[in-house]
């Protein structure tokens, strides 16, 4: 979830699933028991961050093992929870039983990777074909060992504010959007065209600020800000500038509302009209709804999500469910994490939260394909088979231990400049460069 570890806490409205908890995931495949089956009582400490759709599986799982409390605690944002983890894990002491672990700053978990438990060792790689592929070999060091399982993974769409739309004689329906945008051959060209003919009939800004779009446009290239075989690939990367480029002018042209990250004026930017489009990976959602309503709207406010990205496939976000070898309950705690990423408890996830399934049976379930909360506020939107879809095509980019640094820290700064109006491209590029230099290169 959604540094790339961005923040994702907004109220949600959870719509837990009705479907019955299987529970036989709960033991390991290696056949050991569960600790419901011991008459010690423990309390297995979890730490998560932002929004993932967890939390009514506590509840159910001390339901079924009644000797094990579990105690979470959940961290604002992944920025924080990544400081939270890396305090601890350099006092050596401190650390939950079953940590979370964003994408985003995996890298830097897999260069302590043998202070995490080889969940191998409680059956991890006799199940490792539930997840889809990319996802497991995320979680899987160079020893081969396999220290996570995989919670959500972040396709992205195009979510779109059909009022606005209508308004600016835009067209409305979901599909017809996608083929506006050019449909399975969309661009980032494209997409900031159509911005500027919106803002020349509207006068309105076309998307809430830059820093979620140039996350979006860096994520789907096939390298980012890190080659594959993990050498910085930022300076002299001349796709990233072309984009950059891109970005720039649609800042220049006021396609830009300005807004700051994960606030949105309290949410009031969402129903205020501010911005027609909102770049959306699965989780993103669950945000967008949450800020919607926490500012008085609600579905008639008019939002709706389509099956169309600039640029072709992208993934922004998804995180990890490890055991550092801390814990004084590694099987316990294993068994946990496992139950926690299991087929059900992701649909329930995805219910709560928009947090799209990293379990490939978890992603055609009804729960997931079906209507919801999530969905009525939508529009009715088919938002299963449309992230489904969006997943198509999905290749996991190498994040390297800087990564969030770069994004976060790097251009951060650089993208509140263009959308302040304070610097062209060139000037915001140059500053990204300096701080590069002096937060990554030369630390």
């Amino acid at each position: 979830m959604k540094s790339r570890a961005l923040r994702r806490t907004v109220i949600v409205t959870a719509a837990v699933s009705t479907a019955a908890m299987a529970l036989a995931g709960c033991a390991s495949s290696s056949g050991s028991s569960g600790s419901g089956d011991s008459n010690e009582k423990i309390t297995l400490t979890v730490t998560t961050f932002g929004t993932m759709g967890l939390d009514s599986l506590y509840k159910k799982y001390e339901d079924s093992h009644p000797n094990i409390t579990i105690k979470a605690t959940n961290i604002d944002t992944g920025d924080n929870a990544l400081t939270d983890w890396q305090t601890k894990q350099a006092a050596g002491s401190g650390l939950p039983d079953v940590q979370a672990v964003e994408e985003g700053w995996l890298a830097k978990v897999m260069q302590v990777s043998d202070s995490f438990t080889d969940l191998r060792d409680y059956g991890a790689d006799k199940i490792s074909d539930n997840w889809v592929d990319w996802k497991v070999k995320q979680a899987t060091d160079a020893n081969g060992r396999i220290i996570g399982y995989g919670t959500d993974i972040g396709p992205e769409g195009l979510c779109y504010n059909s009022k606005l739309f209508a308004a600016a004689g835009l067209p409305t329906d979901r599909d017809d959007v996608a083929k506006l945008f050019g449909g399975d051959d969309a661009t980032w060209e494209d997409f900031f065209k159509i911005g500027e003919e919106y803002h020349e009939k509207t006068g309105k800004a076309w998307y809430d600020q830059s820093g979620f779009i140039w996350n979006s446009m860096v994520n789907q290239l096939p390298e980012g800000y890190y080659t594959s075989d993990g050498q910085l690939n930022v300076e002299n990367n001349a796709e990233l500038k072309a984009r950059w480029a891109l970005l720039a002018q649609g800042a220049a042209d006021g396609l830009s509302s300005n807004q700051t990250q994960w606030d949105w004026g309290g949410g009031k930017a969402f129903v205020d009209g501010s911005f027609a489009t909102f770049v959306c990976p699965g989780w993103m959602l669950g945000n967008l709804k949450g800020s919607t309503e926490a500012a008085g709207g609600d579905a008639s406010s008019g939002w709706d999500f389509a099956d169309v990205f600039p640029g072709g496939p992208a993934n922004w976000g998804g995180s990890f469910l490890t055991v550092p070898t801390t814990s004084k309950h590694p099987k316990e705690a294993a068994e946990l994490a496992q139950y926690l990423t299991s087929e059900q408890s992701q649909v329930t996830a995805f219910q709560a939260a928009g947090a799209f399934p990293s379990n490939i049976k978890a992603q055609s379930d009804s729960g997931v394909t079906g209507a919801s909360e999530l969905t009525a506020f939508f529009n009715d939107a088919p938002i299963g088979k449309i992230l489904a879809k969006r997943a198509e095509g999905v290749v996991a980019q190498y994040k390297g231990p800087d990564d969030s640094v770069i994004q976060s820290q790097v251009f951060g700064p650089s993208v509140q400049l263009l959308d302040a109006g304070k610097a062209d491209g060139t000037k915001a590029w140059n500053n990204a460069i300096k701080l590069l230099n002096q937060l990554v290169v030369n630390k």
